[in-house]
């Protein structure tokens, strides 16, 4: 497995100049193995300083009940592939540290188990493995009638856990992702608590989503759509945005949260169909700017962000109208829209609506 190291040059990478985050990724790098490793951690455990915790158990409460108090370095050699309650260990994690704290985290990640059985198995009969895999260890874990069974029978054990779904997980429990690596065949994780986790919502793996937007008065929304991304990637935009910014049309370049089945529905619009649901309740009206989420809302200007809560948001945004490319192109756009909506509601968007009827049916345009 060829190495892959990305340091996102965040505000926080200093504190990968830790003296024991060093030990740790020299020990990882010279291992061969994962269970070289662990021999080597454990050969290796005096040289960690005092205020690093080394926590071998997969239960969350082990983290409160370990004698290291306010911990500067939490390093879970247990990989997450075998924690049946990877939330609440991260969030154990975040409570028992301080603002700064690190956490070092492990596992097989979906993809290069894909590799690993593509690879070690004949051609045809890969294929047939990795379906039943797929099914058994993404699909059946995931389904509210399944998961109950699948937990009870495997107790968590050998789950699968893409790329995505941790990093997510991570940001969701307060923490900044400083540094992620595959080596050997395996998935490293260095992050930094930087908040309190989120407690005040509940992840979904399932295909119908409902994501929190900005509506009117700014108040939270939950827009139903159909799921186009992996699991906890909700929570990654900021880490994402960091890394790669905006491209043309205002979405998120290179956006890797976006799995196969999600490219085929944002390009036919079948992702969008739920939000008739929320047209309905009376959350969105037909034409109107798009419901954005926090992240995505902080970066317009102050100016507009005060405008466009004044109306509902919709589901035919003007975008369709002018089809801006930059974020400045975009928020011009929806500027001149709305306050011309606020002048003259029902003309405005008879005017909006067909102008993006024109672009999307006859011209084939589409959000990029």
């Amino acid at each position: 497995m060829t190495e892959v190291g990305i340091n996102t040059g965040i505000e926080h990478t200093e504190l990968l100049e830790n003296r024991d985050v060093t030990l740790l990724l020299r020990l990882v790098h010279e291992a061969e193995n994962s269970s070289e490793l662990l021999r080597r951690m454990q050969e290796s455990r005096e040289a960690f300083s005092p205020v690093t915790m080394l926590m071998d158990s997969p239960e969350p409460e082990a983290v409160l009940a370990h004698k290291v108090r306010l911990p500067r370095l939490v390093i879970h050699r247990c990989p997450l592939n075998r924690v049946r309650h990877i939330n609440t260990l991260f969030s154990y994690t975040n409570y028992c540290m301080e603002r700064g704290g690190l956490i070092a985290c492990h596992c097989t990640t979906a993809g290069i188990r894909r590799e690993k059985i593509m690879r070690q198995n004949p051609v045809v009969i890969n294929r047939v493995l990795f379906f039943l895999d797929y099914c058994w260890h993404r699909i059946i874990p995931k389904l509210s009638f399944t998961r109950d069974f699948y937990f009870g029978l495997t107790k968590g054990q050998n789950r699968a856990l893409t790329r995505v779904e941790v990093l997510g997980r991570l940001y969701r429990a307060g923490f900044d992702v400083l540094h992620e690596e595959i080596v050997h065949g395996e998935f490293y994780v260095i992050a930094a608590k930087v908040k309190e986790p989120v407690r005040d919502d509940k992840p979904s793996g399932g295909l119908l989503i409902r994501l929190k937007r900005k509506g009117k008065g700014g108040k939270i929304i939950g827009v139903y759509k159909f799921r186009t991304m992996y699991a906890y990637s909700e929570y990654l935009q900021p880490y994402i945005y960091k890394q790669a910014g905006l491209c043309s049309g205002g979405k998120i370049a290179g956006d890797y949260r976006v799995n196969a089945a999600g490219r085929f529905l944002r390009k036919t619009w079948l992702d969008e169909l739920p939000m008739l649901i929320n047209w309905m309740k009376g959350d969105l009206k037909l034409v109107g700017v798009r419901p954005l989420s926090s992240h995505y809302f902080s970066l317009y200007s102050e100016e507009l962000r005060a405008l466009r809560i004044r109306t509902k948001p919709g589901l035919i945004p003007p975008f369709y109208a002018d089809m801006p490319g930059t974020l400045d192109e975009i928020q011009e756009s929806e500027r001149r829209y709305l306050e011309q909506y606020l002048r003259s509601p029902f003309l405005t968007d008879w005017r909006y609506f067909w102008k993006a009827f024109r672009n999307i049916v006859f011209r084939g345009k589409r959000s990029r």
